[in-house]
């Protein structure tokens, strides 16, 4: 049987065990001079769970998973749709 995923979803909603075993370990590595604050990250977040680009936690644009590449200070949206 095919498992359904929800392809508008971040890994941490639609894989948790991979995104606690690769993605959550990764997010502690970033510098905190080199990491955003969690109210942009958030925000970041919520405009590339609206995007049509997104599926399952990749970004289809430029291959990212988001939720590492949200996490960077000066990271930016391929598509430029997150706010500055």
């Amino acid at each position: 049987m095919t498992e359904n995923r929800c392809r508008k979803c971040l890994l941490k909603e639609a894989f948790p065990e991979d995104y606690e075993k690769y993605v959550a370990s990764l997010l502690k590595r970033i510098a905190p001079q080199d990491r955003t604050d969690d109210e942009r990250y958030q925000t970041r977040l919520a405009v590339c769970r609206q995007c049509d680009q997104l599926n399952n936690g990749t970004c289809m644009g430029c291959g990212c998973l988001v939720e590492l590449r949200a996490a960077y200070r000066k990271e930016h949206c391929p598509f430029r749709r997150w706010p500055q």
